[in-house]
């Protein structure tokens, strides 16, 4: 994987070579060459002068902020590092959505010296939240619409493309999608990589060919449906869900069995119980997840034919319970006066038998959903210490602005703690499992409800926090943002917005739009937190090495220490960085750090989307907290991959 090419001025002066001259063009098109060549001249150059006021700023937090569940974090068999075979086979790398790696030849010691190898472009504009995959000696990526997945050859310099796949797509597609034209990964498996496209079709594409096992449509785009999420593979069956929910689509979790294709089974988000697979053993914790048909009587009558829920989110496994877990999204539409009721199953958390899809147990995060509050966020399944015990926890960055702890064999909350400043709700009872809204914070026609925080997207949306083993802790990369929302009326349409809200967002106390927090669950506190300009929209990775990597939408790469927040390293890509960091073991021995740059997704559409900066409430409102996003970046769409010299 060695590569040559000129020399690039780095951090604080120093000389760093760039290892960038293997660079290969995906056959999509070509990165427009003045954006690549900013790259270029910018790479490794850190502005360490810049890191502070809301750009990189660092704070540590006070140490008694909340009392402990108990004083000490011990690593278990389940916590404690694996076997570490270098490659990233799935989106979250392993089945308890850790997003950690064992691999630690690039140390916090060490990485400061991370020099660019070598880049791609697949000559897409659209967000880029997507994960590669590493898998023996080939990196796997799927493109946003119109969703190409490219293989490249890890053994030659340069990594050149083996050969892409080209699925046939539906044009259409493109104006349902709610916020942007995103695909955020693959998922291998048994000798095939799986994905989804924007119009509804699951794909298995053979790994070493790149030749098609099998594609099959399950959803339809004159209904609003389109997918976005990343596969998960489970005994044998392909975990998918759809995206929609402001489309008035009705949710679904579908299982499809990986050989061939065929549906095995699919539960719906709302409904009658034999649609949403609940039978006699539903067991879930609280008494207000309890009764027969819920998905159907609390809605008005029909309302839940077009009520959200989708699922578009991750999904994360444990073996040893045999249980998957999945969240659900927002309830439609967005004004809460048209749905009076609890609005089941939307906005919570199911666990369901892998086999058939039966429900065992459920937990709405906020019933009524009146805030856009999908609960679609990644669950790290963990073995903490709580109570003198060691419980099958399950963890939970909420987008209502809790770090929810849970039993994942029972669905009872353990505790639920503010990360970010609240004003819609006042907590959660830990005696009943009841979310507490504010009353004032919710919206009505008519009326202007404002500095409701956090906003729409939440505290943290879908980009998924990272766990260490070593340190205890969660690096949860999320927003600081609130909003003002008026409730107007919506009709239903098929293939239609369907919406009935006015919103526009803003920057939440300190002005800054972003964080990436570094999170104690045992002690529930946090450890550490840095402030960035914009919304923190990428996912984190944390490894054995005591680095965490993550990036932004002004377009750096950031290296920090694990356990003290320390900024050791960062790079300047040429475009925004909403995707997902990735670490790996090259066919030469080398541990490389992969990133696509692409800005984009809901916050990015404003640069994406060529979005006017005149018109707060587009993007569903994200407009209005990114107007000054075209200043800081362009459209892109560039793998960097790095390595010590």
């Amino acid at each position: 994987m060695k590569t040559t090419g000129a020399k690039v001025r780095g951090c604080e002066g120093a000389n760093v070579r760039s290892r960038f001259g293997g660079r290969r063009r995906g056959r999509v098109g070509i990165v427009a060459g003045a954006i690549l060549s900013a790259a270029i001249v910018l790479a490794g150059c850190a502005d360490w002068g810049g890191m502070s006021g809301e750009r990189g700023a660092r704070e540590r937090t006070p140490e008694t902020r909340w009392p402990a569940l108990t004083t000490s974090f011990a690593a278990t068999p389940r916590n404690a590092p694996v076997a570490e075979d270098g490659q990233w086979v799935m989106p979250a790398r392993d089945y308890a959505s850790t997003r950690f790696s064992g691999l630690s030849e690039i140390s916090s010691r060490n990485v400061g010296g991370l020099q660019l190898a070598w880049t791609f472009s697949d000559g897409n504009f659209y967000g880029h939240e997507g994960a590669p995959l590493v898998v023996g000696s080939t990196l796997y990526w799927v493109s946003p619409f119109p969703n190409q997945l490219f293989a490249l050859d890890l053994t030659k310099p340069g990594a050149p493309v083996k050969w892409t796949y080209k699925p046939p797509v539906q044009i259409a597609a493109q104006g349902v999608a709610c916020c942007d034209k995103v695909n955020r990964g693959a998922a291998y498996a048994d000798g095939r990589i799986f994905f989804n496209t924007l119009d509804n079709q699951v794909v298995a594409v053979d790994a070493a060919t790149g030749a098609e096992a099998w594609r099959v449509r399950i959803g339809d785009i004159n209904r609003g449906e389109t997918m976005t999420m990343a596969p998960l593979v489970v005994k044998g069956k392909v975990l998918v869900g759809n995206s929609g929910g402001e489309m008035g689509v009705r949710g679904w979790l579908t299982a499809l069995d990986a050989a061939t294709g065929r549906i095995a089974w699919r539960a719906y988000s709302t409904g009658p119980d034999a649609d949403v697979l609940i039978g006699p053993g539903f067991h879930p914790f609280y008494a207000q997840d309890r009764g027969k048909d819920l998905g159907v009587t609390t809605w008005p009558p029909g309302a839940w034919e077009a009520g959200g829920g989708t699922v578009w989110g991750w999904i994360s496994y444990d073996p040893a319970l045999d249980l998957v877990y999945y969240g659900t999204g927002n309830p439609g539409p967005w004004n809460p006066e048209q749905r009076p009721g609890d609005n089941k199953w939307t906005a919570g958390i199911f666990a369901r038998d892998p086999d058939t899809g039966e429900a065992r147990w459920f937990y709405q995060w906020s019933p009524h959903d009146v805030h856009d509050y999908d609960g679609v966020n990644e669950n790290l399944l963990l073995d903490l210490p709580i109570g003198g015990r060691t419980v099958k926890a399950l963890v939970r960055a909420e987008r209502n602005g809790h770090v929810y702890v849970m039993d994942r064999a029972t669905g009872q909350v353990l505790s639920a703690d503010p990360f970010v400043h609240v004003t819609s709700s006042k907590g959660v009872d830990l005696r009943t499992g009841t979310y507490l809204p504010t009353p004032e914070t919710a919206p009505r026609v008519g009326t202007v409800v404002r500095n409701i925080c956090p906003a729409a997207p939440g505290a943290k949306d879908w980009q998924p926090m990272a766990f260490s083993p070593r340190t205890g802790l969660l690096y949860i990369p999320h927003n600081n943002l609130c909003m003002d929302y008026e409730a107007v009326e919506a009709n239903y349409i098929a293939g239609t917005p369907y919406v009935g809200a006015n919103v526009v967002m803003h920057a939440g106390p300190g002005g800054h739009r972003g964080e990436l927090t570094a999170w104690d669950p045992v002690r529930r506190r946090p450890a550490w937190k840095i402030r960035e300009r914009f919304p923190v929209w990428s996912g984190a990775l944390a490894t054995a090495g005591d680095v965490v990597f993550y990036g932004t939408m002004d377009r750096w790469f950031r290296a920090v220490d694990a356990s003290t927040g320390k900024i050791l390293w960062q790079f300047r890509t040429a475009s925004g960085i909403i995707g997902q960091p990735i670490t790996f073991r090259g066919p030469d021995g080398k541990q490389y750090v992969a990133i696509f740059d692409g800005v984009g997704g809901w916050p990015g559409a404003i640069v994406s989307g060529d979005l006017s900066t005149e018109d707060p409430t587009a993007a569903l409102g994200f407009a209005g907290a990114m107007r000054d996003l075209p200043q800081h970046t362009e459209k892109g769409g560039t793998l960097y991959v790095f390595a010590l010299p």
